[in-house]
């Protein structure tokens, strides 16, 4: 019997192996976007503290140093605020990327298996229609010498 070979079965491996590194790759983008994020929240949660203690210096007997140092404090996790938050803007954007680049990676991978398929069916016909001509001929044979 004959054995299906498809001839661009090593272009179809590199396909997959192309693949498995495009995932990776979104993977340590995810996982950027994920360590940026946390940052983000830990700074908004340390400028929540310092608000809260405002209010508390607020309340208690005025004390303009510390006042000062808690508004310079509160100012500076504005601005690191800002600055993470553009960091976690630019690791959406990679993620963004990556997705796209996987998933582009992915068609082409999907259209090579379709092709292999395809040709597959072909060579399934291709059999059918050797099998059918050799039972022809046996029958024929068998008929004529009869």
């Amino acid at each position: 019997m004959a054995k299906f070979v498809y001839r661009m079965q090593n272009i179809l491996d590199i396909k997959y192996k192309l693949e498995a590194s495009a995932k990776s790759d979104y993977a340590l983008a995810m996982a950027k976007l994920n360590e940026e994020e946390e940052k983000l929240a830990a700074l908004y949660l340390r400028k929540q503290q310092y608000e809260i203690e405002s209010k508390k210096l607020l309340e208690d007997t005025l004390d303009i140093k510390e006042l000062n140092a808690n508004k310079k404090a509160i100012d500076t996790m504005k601005s690191l605020i800002r600055t993470q938050a553009m960091q976690v803007h630019l690791a959406q954007k990679n993620v963004e990327a990556e997705r796209e680049k996987l998933n582009e990676i992915m068609v082409d991978r999907k259209t090579h298996e379709k092709l292999k398929e395809h040709k597959f069916e072909e060579f399934k016909r291709e059999l059918a229609v050797e099998e059918n001509k050799e039972i022809d001929q046996l029958v024929s044979y068998k008929f004529n010498n009869e």
